[in-house]
This record gives C-alpha cells, sequence and structure tokens, in this order.
C-alpha cells in the first residue's frame, strides 16, 4: 500500500505534534474580481459575504482594529475547541476573498497579530495570482524568512476557455507565472483545482494536472464543482460530477502527480440548505469514506 502524504501527515512530521488550519476571514478585504479592478460578481461559483448589501470595503483608519480584533476572536475560539481534539499547533490560514490584495503594511500587522497568538506556527494566505506583484513577492519572501509559510493560488483549470466561462478574469499563463516566481524564492506553493467545470472533458482536467504538477507545486486541493444557491453557476445549472466519475478522476489524477505532492485536500462538503448539486457533497464524512475506500482498492491510503 503507498501512503500519500496528506498535510496533516506533514504537518505532523515538520512540528511533532497535530498541527490544524484556522481557517480566517477577515472583514475588509475584497477580491478585484469583486470590486470591479478586473471585473465584477466573482467567480461563477462563487459565493461569499461580498454580495450582502452589509458588506462594505472599509478603508478607514480604524479598519486595521476591526480586522485585527476579529481575527483574534476567530482564531480564539476555534484554536480552543480544537486544543480538547487534541490538536496542539496551528496555521492562521487567511481565507475568504484574495488575501494578498491589500496594503502590505495592512498585511504585516495581521500576520503578526496571527503569529503571537497562542500555538500559531504558521500562515497559510489564499489568494489569487494576480494579486503577487513584484513588491508582494519581496513581502512574502520576507514573511517565509520569519514564519512558515504557505501560499494558495487559485488555479481552478488550466483552459483559459473554461476560466472566461466561469467569469475567472485571469489566465492559466498567469496562473504559472506567479507559481515559478513564488517557487523561485522557495515559498511552498499549493494549488487550488475544480473537477467538472462547465463543457471539461476527462481529458482537460487530465491536461490540466500534467500541467500543473509540471510547475514545481508542493501541494495540491481538489475538489468537485458544487453549485450552491444565490452563485452565477447555479443559473447555468450544469451537471457536476458524480462521486463515480469524481473517483475516476481523483484516481487518475494521483497516479500522474508526482509523489511528492502534498494533499491538502481531495473532496468537499456543503452541509446546509444551500447546496444544489451534487448530493454526495452534503455527507462530507461519507464521501470521504467511499474516497477512502476507493483509494485503498486502488493500493492507496489516504
Amino acid at each position: 500500500m503507498r501512503v500519500l502524504p496528506t498535510f496533516g501527515r506533514h504537518l505532523r512530521r515538520r512540528f511533532g505534534f497535530r498541527v490544524c488550519k484556522i481557517p480566517l476571514a477577515i472583514p475588509a478585504f475584497t477580491c478585484p474580481n469583486i470590486d470591479g479592478k478586473y471585473g465584477r460578481g466573482g467567480c461563477a461559483y462563487c459565493v461569499n459575504e461580498s454580495f450582502s448589501p452589509n458588506f462594505v470595503k472599509s478603508a478607514d483608519s480604524a479598519a486595521i482594529d476591526r480586522q485585527i480584533s476579529a481575527l483574534q476572536t476567530q482564531y480564539r475560539s476555534n484554536a480552543k475547541a480544537l486544543r480538547v481534539l487534541g490538536y496542539r499547533g496551528f496555521l492562521a490560514y487567511f481565507q475568504s476573498f484574495s488575501n494578498t490584495y491589500a496594503p502590505i503594511e495592512r498585511l504585516r500587522a495581521l500576520h503578526n497579530c496571527a503569529l503571537r497568538q497562542k500555538d500559531c506556527v504558521g500562515i497559510s494566505v489564499g489568494t489569487r495570482a494576480d494579486c503577487i506583484d513584484g513588491k508582494m513577492l519581496d513581502y512574502l519572501s520576507e514573511l517565509r524568512a520569519r514564519s512558515y509559510l504557505w501560499i494558495e493560488i487559485g488555479a481552478q483549470s488550466s483552459h483559459n476557455q473554461t476560466l472566461d466561462a466561469i467569469n475567472r478574469r485571469e489566465t492559466f499563463e498567469t496562473v504559472a507565472e506567479t507559481i515559478v516566481k513564488l517557487k523561485e524564492r522557495e515559498i511552498n506553493v499549493c494549488a487550488h483545482l475544480i473537477f467538472g467545470l462547465p463543457n471539461e472533458t476527462d481529458e482537460m482536467i487530465m491536461q490540466t494536472i500534467d500541467r500543473v504538477a509540471a510547475l514545481n507545486i508542493d501541494a495540491i486541493k481538489i475538489h468537485p464543482l458544487y453549485i450552491v444557491k444565490n452563485s452565477a453557476i447555479a443559473k447555468i445549472n450544469p451537471e457536476p460530477p458524480s462521486i463515480e466519475r469524481y473517483l475516476d478522476l481523483l484516481i487518475e489524477a494521483i497516479r500522474r502527480l508526482p509523489k511528492n505532492i502534498i494533499y491538502q485536500r481531495v473532496s468537499a462538503g456543503v452541509d446546509n440548505e444551500t447546496l444544489i448539486a451534487p448530493i454526495w457533497c452534503k455527507n462530507k464524512n461519507g464521501a470521504m469514506n467511499l474516497i477512502r475506500s476507493r483509494l485503498s482498492q486502488e493500493g492507496l491510503v489516504y
């Protein structure tokens, strides 16, 4: 049996104890595909607080105080619960929106605050490739030098026609160029991919796997397309992959990917009333049991 290098296993080897990611949604963050810099409405599959009339992109001098307060509250409440489950260390995961799309001094203040939290062992930053310019690369290099750092890049697909169809408002060439620059600075990179995007064949999905793997990424997140209420893609209503098709794609992807790739995620779950399809994503634990069972049949341990 081949044991896959999951993120949990990687972190335990790295730190010597169980480490968990604590997702953070920092107020007053946004995305260039929401605020009009590149587009509006966000990606077709996206639904978040930015579409609420209560969302305000704050730019006043008190914004950083509110952001730091929100960070501390979210981090501490989650960490307390996770310690009960045996986790001794935590990564502060800046998850919602594009978390390099802000002034560097504001980001530095937030990252310093996160690193001061009890048992915080590092930072993971989710963002878009087109939100990392030369100055941001310099800052991320500085951050990497003084902390354990991951940058999570939304790639989704290597096919520009697909990216256009989902209103991504960036090209795969931009994604590839940014990942190469991050790796030149020895920054850990995790690429996010979605299987089952509109009009993508199995062959196209495997082309994306090969192209992304060739960029020397350190980790990957894969999940099926899922459709939720109030998303633009719900109006298109494409058919997400069945669990059987998704498992076939996942196994083929694992066979193609380098053996040292770390798997941060291989599925997704939406356990609430917003999920439209696929229904199998509603039961995340059940889906993961099926995934583990099928992988085991292929000689793979997740």
